[in-house]
């Protein structure tokens, strides 16, 4: 399932590294805010490479990032991971939310509804207790 994240830059944490059994790994935090009519901020995480793509982008830029989701369980809780595993420039200030217009009326009838004012309306008793529609 690919899923893409456009939003402004808010804030890039501190780059985080550590020695695994496979080599040195880096990972690094930033914070989206989405573009859309209820904002929200989105915490996504890069590793390796796509951390060090991070410095070239500053606090208020688009960007649009293709994302992962990811959840695991540890001592009965879940944790879950939003990766971002593509990263650019947004273009044109990101496809975010635009407010619409409201519809345009429904053009109105010319019939007369005068026949159905003229018929007298008749009351739950007279119909003997019957439903009145």
């Amino acid at each position: 399932m690919a899923m893409e994240l456009v939003g402004k830059l808010v804030k890039v944490l501190p780059e985080q590294s550590g020695q695994g059994k496979n080599g040195t790994w880096t990972k690094q935090q930033f914070v989206l805010e989405t573009i859309d009519q209820f904002p929200k901020q989105v915490c996504l995480m890069a590793w390796g490479e796509k951390a060090a793509e991070l410095a070239q982008y500053a606090p208020g830029d688009t960007m649009k990032c293709a994302i992962s989701i990811e959840s695991r369980e540890y001592n009965d809780r879940w944790y879950t991971d939003v990766r971002a595993w593509r990263i650019e420039a947004a273009e044109g200030g990101g496809g975010g939310y635009e407010p619409q217009s409201a519809p345009a009326a429904a053009p109105r009838r010319s019939e007369p509804r005068a026949a159905a004012a003229d018929r007298p309306l008749t009351t739950f008793e007279e119909e003997d207790n019957g439903l009145p529609f």
